[in-house]
């Protein structure tokens, strides 16, 4: 075996699956998806082909021209980390036919009860793919290195509709011929069923294949760009309407500077709080936290990185998690790149200096596991879950802008636009870049150490932190909290979000109880309204000993389901070394667990097993 992704039991010597199609039956009552799925190979295979799956129960795996069986076997013991190998022997076919159902459990799969929605009357489901969950909702080489085109035949409740990273064909009544290999107890066909279908055209990884049904409604606020939600929940859609109401000159300037947009539709989808990340940059439909609409338009900037993705991730895909930075360092240096643009320099710097220290937290917390701080590290038996940090988004960031300091902006954009053009719709490795680097920049290995940039520990001391006005200013205000004095009003009159994260974020780690009471009394930055000032907050209260805010630490982590909320908080508490706050965060997850997404539940059942 000559396996490409350690997270993957695909071979490099077996052909590529190069389309799926898939037809899937949601049943809510059981949350379980019953579903085929067609996989076309590049090429006709002898030989066992090894595909990915997670805690999928196979009915039957079929040559579909013959409709007889083809021998397979299952990995005995699933890997924890990789789920189970699916091993099918082939003489001379070029598609596959498996039948299947989802477990409850799927890792990619949240099932919210209409208790658990804004309407409290109909269910809602979505998927989160990223990293390798794709293989829990359908049979794959669930590796960014093999890229797929798909259709999809969904079979869901009239009540309610689908929307996916793939473009929308139509919505019809069910036909029987499309559950010939289905169980037939599934009433396709039910007078309260109907079929959403739906193509993706153009080859991504499988990461990126998403989708979410429940009862939506959208806003127009763009020529390329709806934004749904579920369509009880009219506050959210009006804020996300004016909050996102700046997408069609975002994407223009990311035409200006990468080039041309390639996915046709930006729209977006805010989902429910449990979504576990800030956002998911799905090819034609990017999924958004609710967190993100904060009434300033700062949540756009989470919406120009997933917009920088189209160019940087999507286009061009690590080949697999190990040189994840090619996604993110390079995304994060793209939405820098718009956000100077639509919202202004000094805006731009507040994030990348916020980028900054969250880059010099990440070296602290992987100071027993410096392998985490390098650009180009080693995942195997490693879960990327477990491991996901800002490293590959803010030191890959400082690489590029590096690479951009050494050359000149002018030299370096028309750099970027021939990257994009040589490799899109290509999955890369961190050497395939460094040779085109060389290539086009020559000599550029004599004035950047490539290789301490991309294999080494830490934060190399050619990176650069940002210098601006504001951002000087806000440091040092932060610095004279540690003797004791608080920012006047005059001085933070103007602040919104980015500033309040910024000067939370460069305070001690622990201050003196009544200075973190009399700050809040002053500015009430626990009852924000903005996730980032409140946590960034409340984690300083939490290592402070300052008990009178497990009440709104509760309420928090009870809210909201992303994990840039979860990880520190719970981190904070199961660190504090007080008992209070560890049976308070064992208390919280007992009680609030079933409301987080299942990758979520890992991250956190993983940080109470550490330090608890």
């Amino acid at each position: 075996m000559a396996p490409i992704d350690p997270h993957s039991f695909t071979d490099s010597t077996h052909p590529l699956t190069t389309h799926v199609s898939l037809s899937l039956y949601l049943s809510f009552p059981t949350s379980t998806i019953h579903a085929s799925a067609l996989l076309t190979l590049s090429s006709p295979f002898s030989g066992t082909l090894s595909i990915d799956s997670r805690s999928l129960s196979l009915s039957s795996i079929l040559d579909p021209k013959t409709l007889s069986p083809l021998p397979h076997s299952l990995s005995p013991t699933p890997d924890p980390i990789r789920g189970t190998e699916i091993s099918v022997v082939l003489s001379g076919q070029s598609q596959i036919l498996i039948i299947y159902s989802t477990s409850p459990a799927a890792s990619a799969l949240q099932w919210l009860s209409p208790p658990q929605t804004f309407s409290k009357t109909h269910p809602y489901v979505y998927t989160q793919c990223q990293a390798i969950h794709a293989r829990s909702i359908f049979p794959c080489q669930d590796t960014p290195a093999r890229r797929i085109r798909y259709d999809v035949v969904m079979n869901i409740p009239a009540s309610l509709s689908a929307v996916m990273s793939a473009r929308h064909v139509r919505r019809r009544l069910p036909l029987p011929e499309e559950a010939t290999h289905l169980d037939s107890s599934l009433c396709w066909c039910a007078e309260d069923r109907v079929v959403e279908e739906f193509v993706m055209e153009q080859p991504i990884p499988p990461y990126l294949f998403a989708f979410a049904v429940g009862e939506l409604g959208f806003r127009e606020v763009g020529p390329r760009t709806r934004v749904y939600a579920e369509s009880a929940d009219v506050e959210v859609l009006d804020a996300a309407e004016v909050e996102f109401a700046g997408a069609e000159e975002m994407i223009r300037q990311g035409e200006k500077l990468f080039g041309e947009y390639d996915w046709e539709r930006f729209d977006l989808l805010v989902l429910p709080p449990s979504f576990p990340y800030g956002g998911m940059e799905n090819p034609r439909m990017v999924f958004l936290t609710p967190t993100v609409i904060k009434g300033d338009a700062s949540g756009g900037q989470v919406v120009a990185h997933e917009l920088a993705h189209s160019w940087t991730g999507n286009l061009i895909t690590n080949v697999n998690n190990e040189h994840f930075w090619l996604n993110e360092g390079f995304t994060t240096y793209a939405e820098r790149r718009i956000v100077e643009v639509v919202q202004g320099a000094d805006i731009a710097t507040l994030n990348m200096g916020i980028g900054w220290r969250g880059l010099k937290d990440e070296m602290e917390r992987f100071k027993d596991n410096l392998e985490c701080t390098k650009l180009k590290n080693n995942q195997q038996g490693v879960d990327p879950d477990d491991v996901y940090s800002q490293v590959p988004y803010e030191k890959g960031f400082q690489f590029v802008l590096r690479i951009e300091r050494q050359v000149g902006r002018t030299a370096f954009d028309e750099f970027l636009k021939k990257y994009i053009a040589t490799f899109k719709f290509k999955s890369i490795d961190t050497d395939t870049f460094l040779d085109f680097l060389k290539a086009n920049i020559p000599g550029i290995e004599k004035e950047i150490n490539l290789e301490l940039w991309t294999e080494g520990v830490g934060i190399p001391e050619d990176a650069y932190e940002p210098v601006s006005t504001i951002y000087t200013k806000i440091i040092s205000l932060a610095e004279e909290f540690k003797q004791g004095k608080m920012p006047s009003e005059d001085e933070v009159a103007e602040w919104k979000g980015q500033e309040w994260e910024l000067y939370l974020e460069n305070l001690p780690k622990s201050c003196e109880p009544s200075q973190v009471i009399a700050l809040d009394k002053r500015y009430r930055l626990a009852e924000s309204k903005d996730y980032e000032v409140k946590v960034s907050f409340l984690q300083v209260a939490i290592s402070s000993k300052c008990r009178e805010y497990h009440g709104e630490v509760e309420k928090t982590l009870k809210t909201v389901g992303r994990m840039k909320y979860l990880r520190p908080l719970f981190n904070a508490l199961a660190q504090s070394g007080g008992t209070e706050e560890k049976q308070l965060a064992k208390q919280v997850f007992a009680e609030a667990r079933e409301t987080y997404h299942p990758i979520a539940q890992g991250v956190v059942e993983s940080i109470l097993s550490k330090y608890i």
